[in-house]
């Protein structure tokens, strides 16, 4: 009889979860490890003495970002990052010759854990969950996995809901079956939809005005719900504001496919020569400039909140499921935003004035006195940083991760 929760392998071995190891050199699965704030985060998780495996469907992110996750790490760090290959059989696998393969049995699954970044894993499959936790022993799990353009989700708001809520239910029902009790989830700042006041606090009215925003709060109420059913469940949601930047090296960064959503990429891609100018929505806002306040937030900062927040669901045994705020606190205008990359870069952006669009907020900007008090983290970098960063993966990197011009 197993005991904990977990499932016994075909060689009498513990292969579920239980309560399992803590703190750093524990095993954390990271969903959607391959994306921008993910490939971050799992550089972190790997600098501070954590087990790290990724699973990635590769929507918006490509296997390179995390063969410069281990170039950045080196050798010794990255013999702690597994990435997990969900196929049928060895005979589909596609890697390159360099790469070593284990074969896994846990009752009749058979998976393959591949040394490389040829791998691949849906959180919208059942099957493909089934097989990632059978796999190993996993001690925590970071939630990233999920769509996030508002304009595509108010499009095809049904793609939102089987990826973003669909797969999550998918996710935690695996992880109920194999024993994990602790879960950081990625939420959003678009919970708190038009603000009624500045800054957001973690108790503000909660809303949302897309279909995206709208998978983040029912996903919220979700682990809410299923955490009060489950009392040894342990879960954090973590409302990011707005992640700009980049480690330091300029060998990862934000990469996105097709026309950026967010400022930032936006801005960089005037900047390299990719896009003529940078559209400004509204210079009549009542705020210093006319352009909208956000809170922005070094995405190395937003790493370490991970961290952090993961620390606290080893430590705390009783915490339930318990939301914070992630930003630096302070709100900064469009124009400051292009300014102060113009410093870092110099170079000039052109931009172009346009109407306000609807629904988009005159400001926003987080309290992070509850993260600072509870977590013991708080944002380092500021404005200029940021900007810096991301201008030194810019001009690395002028096309991302591709090298076609």
């Amino acid at each position: 009889m197993v005991s904990g929760g977990g499932v016994a392998a075909e060689n009498g071995e513990m292969v579920g979860n239980g309560e399992g190891r803590k703190g750093a050199g524990a095993s954390v699965l990271v969903t959607g490890g391959a994306g921008y704030i993910g490939t971050h985060t799992v550089l972190r998780l790997l600098e501070k003495g954590f087990a790290v495996t990724v699973v990635d469907n590769f929507h918006n992110s490509v296997p390179e970002a995390l063969d410069r996750v281990r170039l950045i790490a080196g050798a010794a760090l990255s013999a702690r990052l597994d990435f997990i290959a969900v196929r049928d059989s060895p005979k589909q696998h596609a890697c390159s010759s360099s790469c070593t393969v284990e074969l896994n049995r846990a009752g009749e699954v058979e998976i393959e854990i591949h040394v490389c970044v040829r791998f691949q894993g849906d959180l919208k499959s059942k099957d493909d969950m089934e097989k990632v936790f059978a796999a190993k022993r996993y001690d925590a799990v970071i939630h990233f996995a999920g769509l996030k353009a508002v304009g595509e989700s108010v499009a095809h708001p049904q793609m939102y809901y089987e990826n973003n809520v669909a797969g999550t239910m998918n996710l935690y029902s695996a992880m109920t079956k194999y024993g994990c009790k602790k879960i950081v989830f990625s939420s959003s700042a678009t919970v708190y939809g038009q603000p009624e006041k500045t800054p957001c606090v973690e108790d503000s009215k909660l809303s949302a005005l897309n279909p995206y925003g709208t998978t983040k709060l029912v996903l919220e109420n979700y682990f809410r719900q299923v955490q009060a059913a489950d009392p040894e469940m342990r879960v954090i949601l973590l409302r990011y504001f707005n992640p700009i930047g980049a480690h330091r090296s300029g060998d990862i960064g934000e990469d996105p496919r097709g026309i950026p959503n967010n400022l930032l990429p936006y801005i960089q891609q005037v900047a390299v020569g990719r896009r003529p100018e940078l559209n400004v929505y509204g210079v009549d806002y009542p705020t210093r400039d006319g352009t909208a306040i956000r809170d922005y937030i070094h995405v190395m900062d937003l790493a370490d909140g991970h961290i952090a927040a993961l620390e606290k669901l080893f430590a705390t045994p009783d915490i339930g499921c318990v939301a914070y705020n992630l930003g630096t606190g302070c709100g900064t205008t469009v124009l400051e935003v292009v300014k102060a990359f113009e410093e870092a870069s110099g170079k000039k952006i052109p931009i172009k004035i346009c109407p306000r669009r609807p629904g988009d907020c005159t400001e926003v900007y987080a309290s992070t006195d509850k993260a600072k008090k509870e977590l013991g983290w708080s944002a380092r970098f500021g404005i200029e940083d940021m900007c810096r960063d991301q201008w030194n993966w810019a001009k690395k990197n002028p096309y991302g991760y591709s090298a076609n011009a």
